[in-house]
């Protein structure tokens, strides 16, 4: 009845239109009005993407600075009559035996004395939170980045004043929360502002400033590598900044606005974005009215649709893996017994080729196919790895082994590509009305496998071999979860749960059934 009465409503609005020699309203989603008047990738969304994708660095930089402020520095001798050898273990070494190279305050682990009997406290877990229900909800996408942002910069301060490791945990947990919603934020207000077709390839762009993030942590760490609390001081300055002075340039998500009944600013927002693209949103247009308006409504909660609830746990499992081996990776840089700032510049350099590879595979290939392949590539590079550390187990004296460097690094790049891929999986698996909450789980799984892989690292300073293992393992099984995901490829970007399991059930049987899980 409520669709006769709207089309109803509809044809007499026409019928006064015409009467008064006007033209009829035209009805479209926010989705047809990009792809039709807007422009599917324009000069607009170029310059919109490449702002709201800056905040990507902030992200990065405080998801990875505990490669430096975390890491356990070279020790020494002190040759004043304690037994010391440069080969022992520091646990049976008397205290006043030896001292750390550079002073006890180039990172944590020396000024805390996190070793020996105290060294699961540098594993520390420091997850963050989940952000994206208000960012589909009250708060909005654009409003969520700033608040992220500023905080992120706050709790990065506080964090450099930390009296113990207690303090020190409570404050990245803090950190974590605040820069969960950067990175969630930044992929959705990116793709829901260009056309279909352009979705994976922006949505990598985006991880190209995560990578500059990443390498721009050796450039600031290493001028300020005696003093981890100032590394700290340093990453917090740049968020702020962006708050104050490009934030006011970035436009809310026409079509978050859309399901918000805010159809006249969402429209304010697309008649902006087609003008910068040279082009005109005729008068008479006006968005269609989404199926679900209210936030607490069924169509609006991922949990009441059971396709949506498996779709979700799969997707989750499957980043719980992505993450723990991405950011385990990159952590386990300083067990492969090279210089530590020349390993991690390496690894950042690796992100360049995994993005690009990735945007350019994202045009031709299948996005489940594509996912899987790499994180079993990944994972079977972390098993060469165990392989290539036997001689290094057996002689502790010989310097790191340049082939097992070369293969982890082949390993983090496509693991890197398995990360973004699956950010922009996500996406397009879920509508609209929980995209933003969707991704935010998905960042949560991802960032609770970051927090377990700092336990495995610190014990992978004792047994490298465990470490690799246990990650290859992870990747391989992540890659084999991965391939029961529907494919999303050329798909369009639906409103509602309800419209995108009927719009599913139409297009392909297969998806009618969403997600089969093995019995």
């Amino acid at each position: 009845m409520a669709m006769e009465e709207e089309q109803e409503l509809f044809a007499h609005d026409r019928d006064e239109d015409e009467e008064k020699g006007g033209k009829p309203k035209l009805e479209l989603t926010v989705d047809e009005i990009i792809e039709e008047y807007v422009g599917s990738f324009g000069f607009s969304q170029l310059v919109h993407v490449f702002l709201v994708s800056l905040a990507w660095i902030f992200d990065s930089q405080h998801t990875l600075v505990t490669i430096f402020t975390d890491a356990e520095p070279q020790w020494r001798c002190k040759m004043n009559g304690y037994e010391c050898w440069e080969n022992a273990s520091l646990c049976d070494l008397h205290p006043k035996a030896w001292e750390w190279v550079g002073g006890e305050r180039m990172s944590t682990v020396a000024e805390w004395g996190l070793i020996c009997g105290h060294r699961f406290r540098a594993g520390i877990p420091t997850c963050s939170a989940i952000q994206g229900r208000l960012a589909d909800s009250s708060l909005g996408r654009r409003k969520t980045l700033f608040y992220s942002c500023l905080f992120t910069s706050i709790t990065a301060f506080l964090t450099s004043l930390s009296p113990n490791i207690w303090v020190y945990s409570i404050l990245r947990f803090c950190n974590g929360f605040a820069r969960s919603g950067i990175g969630i934020c930044c992929l959705v207000l990116s793709t829901e502002s260009v056309g279909r077709r352009w979705r994976g390839q922006v949505g990598q762009y985006g991880f190209f400033f995560f990578t500059a993030g990443f390498l721009s942590l050796p450039i600031i760490s290493y001028p300020l590598q005696n003093s981890w609390r100032n590394i700290y001081r340093s990453i917090s300055l740049l968020p702020l900044l962006y708050c104050l002075f490009i934030f006011p340039s970035i436009s809310e998500s026409p079509r978050w606005l859309s399901l918000r009944e805010r159809k006249e600013e969402a429209m304010q927002v697309l008649t902006k974005l087609a003008q910068s693209n040279g082009k005109k949103i005729p008068k008479n247009l006006t968005i269609s009215n989404p199926s679900c308006t209210q936030p607490g409504s069924r169509t609006c909660n991922l949990w009441s649709s059971k396709w949506a609830r498996k779709r979700m746990a799969l997707v989750m499992a499957v980043g719980l893996g992505v993450g723990f081996v991405y950011y385990g990776v990159q952590l386990n840089a300083q067990n492969l017994y090279f210089n530590l700032y020349f390993t991690v510049a390496l690894n950042a350099l690796m992100e360049i080729p995994a993005v690009f590879l990735g945007s350019v595979l994202l045009s031709c290939m299948d996005r489940r196919v594509l996912f899987s392949l790499s994180a079993i590539i990944a994972g079977i590079s972390c098993f060469l790895c165990v392989i290539l550390s036997r001689d290094r187990q057996k002689n502790k004296d010989q310097a790191g082994n340049w082939s097992q460097l070369s293969v982890e690094s082949i390993g983090f790049m496509c693991i890197s590509t398995a990360f973004d891929v699956m950010y922009i999986y996500c996406v397009e698996l879920f509508p609209t009305s929980v995209r933003n909450f969707a991704v935010s789980m998905l960042r949560q799984a991802l960032m609770f496998g970051a927090s377990m892989a700092p336990m495995l690292v610190a014990q992978g300073r004792l047994s490298p071999f465990v470490s690799y293992l246990v990650f290859g393992g992870v990747g391989i099984f992540s890659g084999i979860f991965g391939s029961w995901l529907p494919e999303t490829r050329n798909r369009p970007l639906y409103e509602t749960l309800e419209q995108q399991e009927h719009e599913e059930m139409i297009n392909e049987p297969y998806d009618s059934e969403m997600v089969k899980l093995p019995s």
